[in-house]
């Protein structure tokens, strides 16, 4: 993903104003800010799983599974929760299949009905990274105050409940 580091300020959006004049400036770089801080936060999340041998996606899958009372889920589960092609997440499972953190589990009474079940090694892994992500989620949140929080997740629902103005 193109990740922009030079957001542009006021004078240089005033050029882009002039020549489509529906761009209302405060509000474009009010997003442009709202799309660097979630990819700039998705790119230090991937560097701290990186340093546990975990791309965001497989760690995804992981959580979502720790989710489940069985531990299991159909592949197709996974991928719509994860908001991902079947093909993205068969390669997300063979990726975690491989390093033993997940197993496929056929089911015996149609064989062609296949689960992924979360193994003592992927629920180990989850219990070495959970522990310092939560941390570090806690210390990046605390300077905001519950109250400010509250809103932020308020403004960011508002915002996504939105979204379909893009489709």
């Amino acid at each position: 993903m193109l990740q922009l580091k030079d957001l542009p300020d006021a004078k240089i959006l005033a050029k882009f104003a002039e020549r489509y004049p529906d761009a209302d400036i405060e509000r474009v770089i009010q997003f442009l800010t709202l799309l660097r801080v979630g990819s700039d936060l998705s790119s230090v999340l991937d560097n701290f799983l990186d340093g546990y041998g975990l791309l965001q996606g497989r760690w995804w899958v992981l959580i979502l599974l720790m989710r489940e009372d069985d531990l299991m889920s159909t592949p197709s589960s996974l991928a719509e929760k994860a908001g991902v092609s079947r093909a993205t997440m068969t390669g997300l499972i063979d990726g975690l299949v491989r390093e033993e953190l997940v197993h496929r589990v056929t089911n015996m009474d149609d064989r062609r009905k296949l689960h992924i079940k979360l193994t003592a090694l992927g629920q180990a892994k989850l219990d070495e990274v959970m522990p310092e992500y939560y941390r570090r989620v806690g210390d990046l949140m605390s300077v905001l105050s519950d109250e400010q929080g509250g809103q932020l997740s308020s403004m960011l629902t508002k915002l996504q409940n939105n979204s379909d103005v893009f489709k």
